[in-house]
């Protein structure tokens, strides 16, 4: 077999639901760190001619960055034919442009950072804003994966009479996809962020949310303030518990904890990053 697939621990499990469907078999990669906290990357040897991907979401990109490289060079130096990258959750995005004076753009940095170890990407739903390829970032084949019909089939199959309310209005093309894809209503509400963790949402329209069954989507919660706060809103309204969609659920410190404190009836999630309260019953893996 010419494909190996190379997992980080973390995405075993997906890889090897992976594997079968890309014709590939999963082989040995292992991580771990001296007590100095250098990292110690080990891959298997035989890969000579063969076509190898490391599996690897990027949760926590600035730990995972130089170990991504050692393992990408290593597998050069055992003669893989190609190499690329499937990162489900591809950080450092956000930063696309300069919001303030002295700042440094890393969407763009990072995008020349993994391109030097890897000929081709491929990543879910990105969280693009103002650059709207990831061909206008990468110098290598870049391929964005939407998870629309995933999320559309289990709305559709779980709660079929919901409304979907987006975060905000860069949100509004995808929520609005999901939506016609599921056949329901959706919303789409203004935000104003008050720096990293505070957040303001606007009232949705409470006549299109009376009858359903709210469902909020967002395609990261990394804090989950804005989940939050519309969360607090929609039960100010008097409306039932929402259930919250979240593509990446980075979920830093405690965020799980507190949308479920907030109200949330249900939180649901991809495997784009594991977390042992993922609630998603098909897999990104699953999906061609």
């Amino acid at each position: 077999m010419t494909r190996v697939l190379l997992p980080f621990p973390l995405q075993r499990t997906l890889t090897d639901a992976m594997a079968p469907l890309l014709g590939a078999r999963t082989g040995r990669l292992d991580w771990r760190h001296f007590p100095d906290g250098e990292s110690l990357v080990t891959i298997e040897q035989d890969l000579d001619g063969v076509d190898v991907a490391l599996v690897a979401s990027l949760r926590n990109p600035d730990e995972l960055a130089l170990p991504l490289r050692f393992a990408a060079a290593t597998a050069r130096e055992f003669g893989a034919r190609s190499i690329g990258l499937i990162a489900p959750y591809l950080a450092y995005m956000r930063q696309d442009k300069r919001f303030n004076p002295g700042e440094a753009v890393s969407a763009p940095m990072f995008a020349r950072f993994l391109a030097d170890s890897f000929d081709w990407l491929v990543t879910a739903d990105p969280h693009l804003h103002r650059i709207p390829r990831l061909s206008e970032l990468f110098r290598i084949p870049a391929r964005a994966v939407a998870t629309a019909p995933l999320i559309s089939e289990w709305i559709r199959d779980n709660i079929p009479n919901a409304v979907l309310i987006g975060p905000d209005g860069e949100s509004s093309q995808w929520v609005s996809d999901v939506a016609d894809r599921a056949g329901v209503a959706y919303q789409i509400l203004a935000k104003i962020r008050r720096g990293d963790r505070g957040v303001d949402v606007s009232l949705p329209s409470i006549d299109a949310a009376r009858s359903r069954t709210p469902i909020i989507v967002d395609d990261i919660a990394s804090s989950g303030r804005t989940m939050i706060e519309t969360l607090n809103r929609l039960r100010q309204l008097g409306l039932p518990p929402a259930v919250c969609i979240v593509i990446h659920p980075v979920f830093a410190q405690n965020a799980y904890a507190q949308l479920l404190g907030a109200g949330a009836e249900r939180v649901v999630s991809t495997d784009s990053i594991p977390h042992v309260e993922r609630d998603f019953p098909r897999r990104l893996a699953g999906r061609g």
